[in-house]
């Protein structure tokens, strides 16, 4: 499996909420409650602005766009700039699924938008690096991604027996899709472990250290993988991903702990064997550091938030 494709599955959507929100007239709502969650927004038709703290310039998106919000932070959404928002809250219901809202009489701006709430133990790992908000021009790939749409307003509007659920698994793969987009946009100046993605040689040893993270790695054994020397291969992981090789493996590493510690099913020593570590010791230092708690905490912890 890719390693896009292993991390979405990773993310263990616990509930989702899918709806459409027609608006007219001159508009902006605050989008508050993102924390531990990813929204995933199409414009349907029309247009409208997004504005976040700290990212700068208003970004405006139009029919045909898609844009991802994986940060958790507030962002505005508007029909214009000078508009002053109101809470999301007041104007759509968060608990329900399958709706097209109504707002100010509708007609000018159709947005259909999905929520994911996370509760996997991979979410940081996979969401720390990608921007606060992911805008995609879908002309690239118009066709796949507009049928995926089409199929969910189809759904909402018709709401036929099976419809949430239908509008549901549609959302992973606008999601999906919407990430895939971006992914092929992305630019050499981008750091992170996604955008890295795209080149061909920490790719392959992304995905190296991912399928067998038990594997005793070194940075000269990462490097013959890619055909590269080491001090080369160092340089060029860190100017990508952001950090160095070892790194980026330890915290795989911890991430892969952190769930099967969640699950309760094995014993530490267990785990930390299986993942290269020569001494619990070893393990319980770098899983402290990485997670901010001992391994015995965090399992603990864990099992008490978990859903019953």
């Amino acid at each position: 499996m890719d390693i896009l494709s292993e991390l979405l599955s990773l993310l263990k959507p616990r509930s989702y909420i899918t709806a459409g929100f027609d608006a007219g007239g001159n508009w902006a709502l605050t989008l508050d409650d993102l924390a531990g969650r990813i929204k995933c927004y199409a414009v349907m038709s029309g247009e409208c602005w997004l504005t976040m703290d700290g990212i700068g310039d208003a970004i405006k998106v139009s029919a045909g766009d898609c844009f991802v919000l994986p940060s958790g932070r507030s962002v505005h959404i508007a029909s214009d700039l000078q508009t002053k928002p109101r809470p999301a809250s007041e104007v759509l219901d968060p608990n329900r699924s399958g709706e097209v809202v109504t707002y100010n009489g509708g007609g000018d701006v159709l947005l259909v938008g999905s929520r994911f709430e996370i509760d996997g133990c991979y979410a940081e790992f996979m969401l720390k690096d990608l921007p606060p908000i992911i805008r995609v021009d879908t002309s690239s790939d118009k066709a796949k991604l507009r049928l995926y749409l089409d199929l969910m307003m189809a759904e909402l509007k018709e709401m036929k027996p099976g419809a949430i659920s239908v509008a549901q698994n549609l959302s992973h793969m606008i999601l999906a899709q919407a990430l895939r987009l971006h992914l092929q946009t992305a630019n050499e100046r981008e750091v992170g472990w996604f955008a890295a993605l795209l080149d061909p040689r920490i790719g392959k040893a992304m995905e190296a250290m991912h399928s067998e993270p038990s594997r005793p790695w070194t940075l000269k054994a990462l490097a013959d993988k890619v055909g590269m020397s080491r001090s080369s291969f160092a340089a060029h992981f860190r100017r990508r991903v952001g950090e160095t090789p070892m790194s980026y493996l330890t915290r795989w590493r911890m991430a892969c702990a952190a769930e099967r510690l969640s699950l309760g099913r094995e014993a530490i020593a267990q785990i930390s064997a299986s993942l290269g570590y020569a001494s619990e010791h070893a393990f319980n230092t770098a899983f402290k550091r990485v997670m901010g708690m001992p391994p015995r905490q965090y399992g603990r912890r864990r099992e008490q938030v978990s859903p019953t």
